[in-house]
């Protein structure tokens, strides 16, 4: 088994018993801190119908070739090799996911995985524009949920933050998911300093008016540009006393491994969620890992080392192969991310690249 290296490596790898690899599949994929991984991410694409700031440039991006792309028959192949070793939940992510032009079969393919529980959960991480064509057929093909990613409702913000004056697509979006049965249905938002930080309560209360839960997200070091500067960044603090000018909240327990932490509002039902990968990261409880639209296995969002599948699936390698490949990744996994490390490095991959 081989890694590739997209950057220095900012700490020093855990060393691994090469018997380890031989796990027998339809073992748990369960790391050398036990964690045991039951979430993969599956992006479709890395191309976006918005040039959001914090994480691609507007002009000037060297899209993936289309030759690299996995298809559907490798896509399901690998996601019917994860689900025999345990992993219940496929979120399809991008760049924009409903830009990918089979994404129905996709999904139909992947919500017919069957694993040793019985069937996978299939969720998807999308901005929106492209919902209200394509969700009666996405649901009717056994989506489950749906997050939608929406940083303001404030269409002269929107259009400089995105560089697209799209905000009337994304709230038609939004308001068909809200009037689908897809549930729980989640609004994320990436809270910025001198963006969108005076928004935050009143981008809850238009959550709340779908029906639907608000989750903020700290800003990370993933943009393209590698300009993602700490002291910029609203923290989990800063969102939780904002939001408790306006409501009384309670935590909510029982987190386990989501990455939000979820509080009610003013007692329930009503609920607001904090992803704070920066300041209160959840790494020991991670169960996550990521395939990249061009094949890459990454067992961390701030990994720079991959693991390349392309190889097996289209070198006539066995499923027992590609098993293998999935184990020497999660074995590899460190503790953290370590962005306070002070040798820690930008994955060389924006956001959109390696989904979402």
């Amino acid at each position: 088994m081989s890694a590739v290296n997209v950057g220095m490596p900012r700490a020093r790898l855990p060393e691994i018993d090469p018997s380890a690899y031989e796990a027998a599949p339809g073992a748990p994929l369960v790391d050398t801190f036990g964690r045991v991984h039951r979430d993969l991410r599956i992006s479709l694409t890395d191309r976006c119908s918005l040039r959001c700031t914090y994480c691609m440039p507007e002009q000037g991006n060297e899209w993936l070739a289309r030759e690299s792309i996995l298809t559907v028959d490798e896509i399901e192949r690998v996601a019917r090799i994860a689900a025999a070793a345990g992993v219940t939940t496929f979120r399809l992510t991008g760049g924009e996911p409903l830009l990918r032009r089979d994404v129905v079969d996709v999904v139909a393919r992947l919500a017919a995985v069957r694993g040793p529980d019985g069937p996978v959960q299939i969720a998807m991480t999308t901005n929106g524009i492209r919902l209200p064509e394509l969700l009666p057929d996405l649901v009717a093909a056994g989506l489950s949920r749906v997050n939608v990613s929406i940083d303001t409702i404030r269409r002269d913000r929107f259009a400089a933050l995105t560089r697209r004056d799209r905000l009337p697509e994304v709230l038609e979006g939004i308001a068909a998911a809200a009037a689908s049965d897809l549930r729980p249905l989640k609004l994320n938002a990436v809270a910025m300093r001198g963006v969108n930080d005076d928004e935050l309560v009143e981008l809850v209360e238009f959550a709340v008016s779908q029906g639907a839960q608000l989750r903020f997200i700290e800003q990370m070091p993933l943009d393209a540009g590698h300009t993602w500067d700490r002291a910029q960044m609203v923290t989990r603090e800063e969102i939780l006393g904002a939001l408790s000018a306006r409501w009384e909240l309670t935590p909510v327990p029982g987190r386990g491994g989501a990455p939000a932490e979820r509080w009610r509002l003013d007692g329930g039902p009503d609920t607001v969620g904090v992803i704070a990968s920066v300041t209160a990261p959840f790494c020991g409880d991670c169960d996550r890992l990521r395939l990249t639209a061009d094949g890459q296995l990454r067992n961390c969002l701030f990994s720079t080392t991959e693991f390349d599948l392309v190889p097996l699936l289209r070198g006539g390698a066995g499923d027992d192969d590609l098993d293998g490949m999935l184990r020497a990744c999660i074995l590899r996994k460190l503790p953290g991310h370590a962005i306070d490390d002070p040798g820690f490095l930008q994955p060389a991959r924006g956001m959109n690249a390696i989904g979402g």
